[in-house]
């Protein structure tokens, strides 16, 4: 008895058929053009839907429910993705016409939310209920974990902790404000802010970090303005919910001592009434979208389990 799930982002479709046991069966990825407009994602989406149908039928464990988890405003319950502007996606039934055309019943997830389920049963959120999940990479989000749950608001709009303003004064933010938390601390912000400051295009994120750590001292003022700018969305973040402890994942936990040595002295610097909750990194890596795709769909076929 196997589940399709597929993670869909501006730039690609990650696909895996995954059986119960876990193994996968089938795994297929493929680019997304939104330039050529919503079908077209919508075509791409379905076709990666019906070659992972046919790689789990091959393997003579036929699928028996699907999950997509897509990024934006989703309504979860309806199966319809509200809002991405990555994909050209507004008021989208993805969960009716998936359904139809796989003929399979279809689980509907935001991406960040069920890689947060995933963190929660499988990776660095096991044994806890309550945690946030904060991936740091093209975007910066959070998942609220409440009792082992999502929190998952009427709008779809919980845990965008990467439109928190901080520096009111700062670059402009694609959502119209000045100085969000993902204009200084994404992968993308870092990297267009050394090609401003020194003209040289085409260094990653990465190779911000790893300059600053050599001695560039424009990196790593850049690199520092970061996770201090990461570092208050975090506080402000703790000061609401107040949890113990908050898993980070995307591109720049990569980074490894250099990322969380100096965000945990900057967040503790910040939380004067209490001590700061643990930094942890995500363990799920790239496949974390999958595996929240695939566990929503396998919830669809024992709901009282879920």
């Amino acid at each position: 008895m196997s589940v399709i799930a597929l993670d869909v982002s501006g730039s690609r479709i990650t696909g895996e058929a995954v059986a119960a046991s876990g193994r996968v069966l089938a795994a297929y990825r493929t680019p997304v053009r939104p330039e050529l407009g919503p079908d077209d994602v919508v075509d791409s989406v379905l076709d990666c839907a019906d070659r992972l149908a046919a790689g789990a039928a091959r393997e003579g464990d036929p699928a028996v429910a699907a999950g997509i988890v897509v990024p934006g405003l989703v309504d979860e319950a309806s199966g319809t993705v509200l809002y991405a502007a990555g994909l050209g996606w507004y008021d989208m039934p993805v969960g009716d016409w998936l359904g139809e055309h796989i003929r399979l019943p279809v689980a509907v997830g935001h991406d960040v939310r069920a890689g947060a389920v995933a963190e929660s049963r499988l990776g660095a959120g096991r044994g806890c209920a309550n945690f946030a999940y904060v991936p740091v990479g093209a975007g910066v989000a959070a998942a609220l974990m409440l009792g082992g749950r999502p929190l998952a608001s009427d709008r779809g709009g919980a845990g965008e902790i990467g439109h928190l303003v901080v520096r009111p004064s700062g670059p402009r933010c694609a959502c119209g404000n000045r100085g969000c938390v993902e204009t200084l601390a994404s992968a993308p912000a870092i990297a267009d802010r050394y090609t401003c400051l020194t003209g040289e295009a085409g260094v990653s994120a990465r190779q911000v970090q790893r300059r600053a750590a050599l001695g560039d001292e424009t990196a790593a003022e850049i690199w520092q303005e970061a996770l201090e700018a990461l570092a208050d969305g975090l506080a402000a973040l703790t000061r609401v919910v107040d949890f113990d402890r908050i898993v980070l994942g995307g591109e720049l936990v990569e980074a490894g001592p250099a990322f969380f040595a100096p965000l945990r002295g900057a967040l503790a610097e910040r939380l004067t009434f209490r001590p700061p909750p643990r930094l942890t990194a995500a363990k799920l890596g790239g496949r974390v979208g999958c595996l929240g795709a695939a566990l929503l769909a396998e919830d669809l076929l024992a709901p009282a389990a879920a």
